[in-house]
């Protein structure tokens, strides 16, 4: 057993490893994982840096002769070397805007996200527009960020059985997360309103709209009670 404060190391099949972040989730703790990730990926035995929720996931260059050290031991000492470091820079990421439809049609739960709350629909607009986000990590399809900073009033569980469509540009709530749903896809979460940001195009420079650390707020674009 690990002790309290300290990482923890896996493997996670051939040549590829996890660095294991104590719990609990935190955002400082969130911003130390993206700022080693940008350090590792400088490193040219790195394949691929994957940060994640509390977590993050390397994939490394196999050693071709018998004389390197242990490959298992190399990548331990280095995640270690890296969450010691005083030195780490924290980024503090881009600052984006979405503007949302709530309601009606594109939001199909908004109203049971307020009885769950115990709130009217208005008041769950203003808590979820007043509130800053972070870019924890991305994940489930390309260009999905889990955002945390969703006010505590607004968690909300996921629906028992999922939806076998939700529109592209879908805003939800799953549980004390928050995001939205670059393509159509089946889901379970909550979905609020929608938005026509295109948040992943293969075509661009840069194909996701974002990246662990944006820090994002939501805006009205309009509210359908309909």
């Amino acid at each position: 057993m690990r002790e309290s404060g300290q990482i923890d190391i896996y493997r996670l099949g051939e040549h590829s490893y996890v660095l294991q972040a104590p719990d609990p989730v935190t955002l400082p703790q969130q911003q130390k994982i993206w700022a080693i990730a940008e350090q590792l990926r400088t490193r040219p035995e790195m394949v691929d840096v994957v940060p994640g929720m509390n977590n993050l996931t390397v994939r490394v260059q196999p050693y071709i002769t018998d004389n390197k050290p242990d490959e298992y031991d190399s990548v331990c000492e280095l995640f270690h070397h890296y969450w010691a470091a005083d030195d780490v820079v924290l980024t503090d990421g881009r600052q984006l805007e979405i503007a949302v439809t709530f309601g009606g049609d594109n939001g199909p739960d908004l109203a049971h996200v307020a009885d769950h709350a115990g709130l009217n629909i208005d008041a769950v607009i203003r808590l979820y527009t007043e509130a800053e986000y972070r870019v924890y990590f991305l994940g489930f399809q390309p260009g999905f960020a889990y955002l945390g900073g969703l006010p505590e009033a607004l968690h909300t569980p996921r629906h028992a059985s999922p939806r076998t469509k939700i529109p592209a540009g879908s805003v939800a709530i799953g549980g004390a997360q928050t995001g939205v749903y670059p393509n159509a896809s089946p889901g379970g979460w909550q979905v609020i309103g929608r938005t026509d940001v295109v948040l992943f195009d293969p075509q661009r420079a840069q194909p996701s709209f974002w990246l662990p650390g944006d820090r994002v707020t939501f805006t009205v674009a309009e509210v359908d009670c309909d």
